[in-house]
């Protein structure tokens, strides 16, 4: 009887399983409700009731585990499989223009796949066997942070992917997509946070971006978030050729995809589109900041490439900001790390897009005296991009006859040194190497995040530092010793040995995160960790030219010159010798192990049986070679797996070595046999 009773529970399991994942696909997919809300609430009582009965009922993907509990209190970390890279800007028709030109010099008959740009934030999600098993945050678009418990709160996310005959789905599936806050679910939030008096949110996307964070995943499902899916990693492997076919196959899988998407031949059907979607958006139940614009084709796409930051064959169209009037109460001088003095309005607060503004930057005295801006004048402000608050225009309709004309300082207000202004820059700079300022600023820079992770040395404890003459320079901050720093202000035991704790641990940063500290001009995050790979030490990137640095990938002839100009300068080298016998790390983490592959430029197509992509290139350039994303003449040879697309032919084309992944084994095998020398 009992058994009967189980069988039967078990049967009614699986069918109210499929009711639930059926309402939620129409609900949230095909934005058509099968089912009453009532209803629904009614299915995953008598689910849920039958769980808890029958406790080995519960799977990953049952609906069950869309209610949420809590979550370890650090979020582990995740790297991507691929990086989730981020796109270039246009603000107008003309940027858009060029970048259309730029793609039909590649792609004359190139089309447009123009998406929505949801104002939420990239969730990145995995799905095993067609069951998702991992949800994680874009994070610095290498690493994120894994919130699976909190993603499968959001019922837009198929916890099993829906079968779809037509698609040769495969084993692992990477899809990605933007997690967002409807403006009903951010209101009604804010009103709940009013009463209790707890502080508000700014916007929406700071509201799902908190949401996804939550230790308690109840939390999250409270929250009431949405999901829309744009991206599959694997979409070539299962028989996908353009971004239209992904997202009809994302919808068919079980996914939200936002229904607004349109297909264009034309850059000029697409600025159409975009121009008629700055007053449609606020339509919308939920915020927008503009379109994305993508080349349909993926074959075309991987003609076009990337550049270090982001792709060639996309490009993301902000909305104009929005427009605010406020008054000029004053214009301050910054002085930054390399001695460019920037001109700042104080303004009288002011309310836009999303937050409150006081401070703009005026850049230069050309943009000044361009826009005629003047300390007591009614401007107009909005954010550049949504972001940055800039001074559009003055309105000298509105003066009074007592604003003030600024002029720029003839001596810094840092240090008191003359100012220059170089022939042919708008800058004007400060060019005392010691000032005061321009030390702060790079010493704040130094100890960023992204840079040598200093916890502890906010600007106001580098400002005490600097002012008791404990420190010069960043290379000081290793030599601080712990009686010194007690008798700071506000520096307690506890502190100072936290503050020296994590000093001593960034010395074992490596030598990425090292170069993006040094504030080489042009040298970003991504460069910084291009040249860490290529040359394994600082002492071996000090022997770089300006012309073999040209001739690594990414590395531009600008940013090229602009390494070497900074190696080359004494002063800089005894910082990094000072660095050195402080005993800061000056090798990549990862070491050439072997020169198998040395001077060979590699290009690894399709899917690997032993290794993902990211472990492939490790190994390869572990073994002293080189990755490439594109095949050229330069390729020495292209090592591929499973589908592996339009690389392989273009291989053939050209005459260069294949190597299946036994052959490639073999080689390395054959390889190490022989003794080095």
């Amino acid at each position: 009887m009992g058994d009967r009773k189980m069988s039967e529970a078990e049967a009614r399991w699986k069918e109210l399983k499929e009711i639930i994942e059926k309402a939620n696909y129409h609900y949230y997919g095909l934005d058509d409700p099968i089912i009453t809300d009532a209803e629904y609430d009614s299915y995953m009582q008598e689910l849920l009731a039958i769980e808890r009965e029958y406790p080995h009922l519960v799977t990953s993907d049952s609906p069950s585990q869309r209610v949420g509990g809590f979550v370890a209190s650090q979020f582990p970390k995740v790297r991507h499989r691929e990086p989730l890279l981020s796109l270039d800007n246009a603000f107008n028709a003309g940027d858009l223009r060029d970048f259309d030109r730029r793609v039909k010099s590649v792609a004359p008959d190139a089309e447009y796949v123009v998406e929505l740009k949801i104002d939420g934030l990239t969730v990145a999600l995995t799905y095993q066997d067609s069951v998702l098993v991992r949800g994680a945050t874009r994070g610095d678009g290498e690493t994120g942070e894994e919130i699976t418990a909190n993603v499968k709160t959001i019922r837009a996310i198929p916890l099993r992917l829906r079968d779809y005959p037509s698609l040769k789905i495969a084993p692992t599936l990477d899809i990605r997509g933007e997690g967002y806050m409807p403006k009903d679910s951010f209101l009604e939030l804010n009103k709940s946070r009013e009463e209790e008096g707890l502080p508000l949110f700014a916007n929406p996307r700071n509201a799902a971006a908190g949401s996804l964070r939550q230790q308690d995943s109840r939390i999250t499902a409270q929250r009431k978030l949405g999901f829309f899916a744009y991206q599959i990693l694997q979409a070539e492997q299962i028989g996908l050729h353009t971004q239209q076919e992904v997202l009809k196959a994302l919808s068919d899988l079980g996914f939200n995809v936002n229904r607004n998407y349109k297909v264009f031949a034309s850059i000029e059907e697409v600025i159409d589109y975009c121009t008629s979607m700055v007053e449609e958006r606020h339509k919308l139940p939920y915020e927008i900041d503009g379109l994305v614009i993508k080349v349909n084709s993926f074959a075309q796409q991987r003609e076009l490439g990337y550049t270090a930051k982001s792709p060639r064959w996309a490009i993301a169209y902000k909305f104009p900001a929005e427009q605010v009037e406020t008054i000029v109460r004053d214009i301050v001088i910054n002085v930054g790390r390399t001695g460019v003095l920037t001109p700042t309005a104080i303004l009288q607060e002011v309310f836009v897009a999303g937050s409150t503004v006081s401070r703009a930057t005026l850049h230069n005295e050309d943009n000044i005296r361009d826009k005629d801006i003047r300390i007591g004048d009614h401007v107009l402000l909005h954010k550049a991009g949504d972001v940055i608050p800039e001074i559009i225009k003055s309105l000298p309709e509105k003066r009074t006859g007592r604003e003030i004309i600024f002029e720029m300082p003839k001596e810094c207000p840092s240090c008191g040194s003359p100012v220059s202004r170089l022939e042919g820059e708008a800058a004007h700079r400060c060019q005392n190497i010691s000032c005061p300022s321009r030390q702060r600023e790079t010493i704040i820079h130094f100890v960023s995040r992204d840079a040598m992770n200093i916890e502890g040395l906010g600007p106001a404890v580098i400002n005490q530092l600097l002012e008791n003459e404990l420190i010069k320079d960043a290379s000081d901050l290793y030599f601080l010793e712990e009686d010194k720093l007690l008798k700071l202000e506000r520096m307690g035991k506890k502190s100072v040995q936290n503050l020296l704790t994590s000093i001593e641990a960034s010395k074992q940063r490596g030598l990425a995160p090292l170069l993006f500290a040094l504030g080489i001009r042009h040298v970003g995050v991504k460069a910084a960790k291009i040249l860490a790979n290529r040359y394994q030490t600082m002492d071996n990137l000090l022997q770089a030219t300006t012309a073999e640095l040209q001739e690594i990938g990414d590395i531009g002839e600008v940013m090229a010159k602009s390494i070497a100009t900074f190696f080359a300068d004494p002063a800089n080298r005894a910082f990094i010798e000072r660095l050195k016998i402080a005993g800061v790390k000056m090798s990549a983490d990862q070491q050439v192990t072997s020169q198998i592959l040395a001077g060979k430029s590699i290009v690894v197509t399709g899917t690997l049986k032993t290794w993902d992509r990211r472990s492939i290139e490790d190994l390869i350039e572990r073994l002293g070679g080189k990755s490439s994303s594109s095949v050229s003449k330069k390729t020495s040879f292209v090592l591929y797996g499973d589908n592996p697309g339009s690389k392989l032919d273009k291989a053939k084309a050209l005459g260069i070595p294949l190597y299946s992944e036994e052959e490639f084994k073999e080689l390395l095998e054959k390889a190490a046999e022989q003794p080095e020398r």
